[in-house]
């Protein structure tokens, strides 16, 4: 956590010197190269006193707005918050104390869902709810096959 020297400064263009210094293109590129980071953990890793969570994803959603890949984005974020709550994969069984941390891993990923596919992601998180997938079901990147069938692309 940074102690607000993240906002100092053009933070936009120390995050990319930052992704740049570490061999990568794109703020994208480099968070698809880990794929079940917490957003914390991607800015920790680009700068653990100067860059924040919210900066990263700010710099991945325009990103995915440019490329028009904001499906991908949002499922990106999908594996991001299920590994934080399940990192051996979807529970085996839904009691009220797993309910409690599905509930609360959906919730966030709706936090983070851009506005556009806030309807979109309301469904998935219904289906998800209602049928929930194989006990296990870890996605490890935006292109699981459930994950796919789930939330497919779209974009033009």
């Amino acid at each position: 956590m940074t102690d607000g020297r993240s906002w100092q400064g053009d933070w936009k263009v120390r995050l990319y010197a930052r992704v740049r210094e570490r061999g990568y293109d794109s703020l994208t590129a480099f968070a698809e190269a880990r794929p079940t980071a917490s957003l914390v953990q991607l800015a920790e890793e680009l700068g653990k006193d100067d860059i924040a969570g919210v900066q990263v994803f700010s710099g991945l959603v325009a990103e995915a707005e440019r490329s028009k890949r904001l499906t991908r984005l949002v499922r990106s974020q999908f594996v991001r918050e299920l590994s934080e709550d399940f990192p051996n994969g979807w529970p085996t069984a839904v009691d009220d104390n797993n309910r409690f941390d599905i509930a609360h891993a959906l919730a966030r990923w709706c936090s983070y869902t851009p506005e556009t596919h806030e309807a979109r992601v309301k469904q998935v998180k219904a289906e998800l709810l209602a049928s929930p997938p194989p006990p296990g079901w870890r996605p490890l990147g935006p292109d699981d096959e459930l994950l796919l069938t789930l939330l497919p692309d779209d974009e033009a």
